[in-house]
């Protein structure tokens, strides 16, 4: 079930954005009057087509479903007829044909700024960010923060959930700098605290950089609370009041780690030791096997109310107006627009691992996980993913949009087409580069599905 969800959701987030992609080039060529031929999503062999409209435009699926193209009438592709040579695309002025570039990223820009512009108003839900005691000698620890501490902003921007907090330091951490935290204590006295992010090198990117900070939300206990009638936990004899301290050896300093190490043991007898009024004993109990996922383990007990009312108070929901949420969803598409760039940038310069780069394999996978977390995540994983087309296809890279925005420019300047030639070889150029950054993309997926 878990692959063809992953198979499925790939399948929709690469077709939703291949079409807006390629329906922004069709759009333009038709605002100037090109005609289009074919509009297909996926490359190869054609498996299905029709005819549609005016000009009986050829729609059409094709085997590879990784990208898509819109097929213009051009007479370096093919004979025109006399009548139709005004409609070929190598006929259109220079600005019409930059218009038509562009298009195609602006509509995935478009894309995501609507998307993100919905999510606003709706609603992002998250947790706040409540800090647990960092570890000793971290940056964290060394910056003086300290358990119960809320992040209420960073630099000059506020954060309101510890997704923000990943990603403004994300974008700190590149710079290998110190970066300013304003925080709230528990009696709400507000201070600005200092953390060091100089140590964090480029595989700690590629990896829990907030494990290297010492940064770790607040920890609430593995207390429980009822104990589901009929259930592993029942039958193994616990009771409403336990307080998990370690499982099998492995010390439970958390509700959450309790949780995870149940959920990957299916089947598997554990070794429970719990604090009962003062004293501690050991219980023996099977996680059974979840019937929404066979792998995951269910041991049938629920959060105690201490767990609950922190968790309820850690949780928020950070949403706007209409109106408030178009500057905040505008920003939101340029900030991951910039940042994708410099991280591009970083890796050329071998400032950022290469080991950042996804390919497919990758996209699949977070696609089929953020279908399962909901529309909210899906959504917003489809949009990163279309400010992500459309910074790669505006690359100055011959093959890409970027690479013909590169050859009309040179043109204004010179004020002539690109010879034949030079674009032969920048072809050449952009293909090889393209198929080296798909093979590095690949690796880095195989390596993530084989090692973790």
């Amino acid at each position: 079930m878990n692959a063809l969800i992953t198979i499925l959701s790939f399948l929709v987030t690469i077709g939703i954005l291949v079409v807006i992609h390629e329906y922004g080039h069709y759009w333009a060529a038709r605002r100037v009057g090109v005609k289009i031929l074919r509009f297909s999503v996926g490359f190869g062999r054609v498996v299905w087509s029709r005819q549609r409209g005016p000009d009986q435009t050829e729609w059409a699926i094709s085997a590879i479903p990784l990208g898509g193209y819109v097929k213009m009438l051009d007479e370096r592709e093919g004979d025109v007829r006399a009548s139709e040579v005004h409609r070929a695309f190598n006929r259109q002025g220079v600005a019409a044909r930059i218009f038509i570039v562009l298009a195609g990223p602006a509509a995935n820009f478009l894309l995501a700024f609507l998307i993100y512009w919905v999510l606003f108003i709706a609603g992002l839900p998250g947790m706040k960010p409540v800090l647990g005691d960092p570890p000793r000698n971290t940056p964290a620890a060394v910056a003086g923060l300290a358990n119960g501490d809320t992040v209420r902003a960073i630099g000059d921007e506020p954060v309101f959930t510890w997704t923000d907090v990943r990603w403004m330091l994300l974008k700190e951490a590149v710079k290998r700098e110190s970066v300013l935290l304003e925080v709230q204590a528990e009696n709400g006295a507000h201070s600005v605290k200092r953390l060091d992010l100089s140590g964090v090198t480029k595989d700690d990117l590629d990896r829990d950089f907030f494990g290297k900070l010492g940064l770790r939300p607040l920890k609430l206990p593995a207390e429980f609370g009822r104990i589901l009638p009929g259930s592993p936990a029942e039958r193994a004899g616990f009771q409403a009041g336990d307080r998990v301290v370690t499982i099998s050896g492995q010390a439970i300093a958390s509700w959450s780690e309790f949780m995870s190490h149940v959920a990957a043991s299916a089947g598997k007898l554990l070794v429970f030791e719990v604090e009962r009024e003062g004293r501690r004993i050991e219980i023996r109990a099977t996680p059974e096997r979840s019937g929404d996922d066979a792998k995951r383990g269910r041991l049938g007990v629920e959060a105690g109310a201490q767990v609950k009312r922190e968790y309820e108070r850690m949780t928020t929901t950070v949403k706007y107006g209409p109106l408030d949420a178009i500057p905040k969803a505008a920003h939101k598409v340029y900030d991951l627009s910039v940042f994708s760039l410099k991280m591009l940038g970083r890796m050329i310069v071998g400032d950022v691992s290469w080991k950042n780069l996804s390919g497919p394999i990758t996209i699949a996978d977070y696609a089929g996980q953020s279908a399962q977390l909901g529309w909210i995540t899906f959504m917003g994983f489809l949009a990163l993913v279309s400010v992500s087309l459309g910074v790669l296809n505006l690359l100055p890279i011959p093959l890409l949009d970027g690479g013909h925005l590169v050859y009309y420019l040179a043109e204004i300047v010179m004020r002539r087409p690109v010879s034949e030639r030079v674009m032969e070889i920048g072809q050449r150029f952009g293909l090889a580069l393209l198929l080296g950054l798909t093979f590095f993309a690949f690796y880095n997926d195989l390596n993530r599905l084989f090692t973790g």
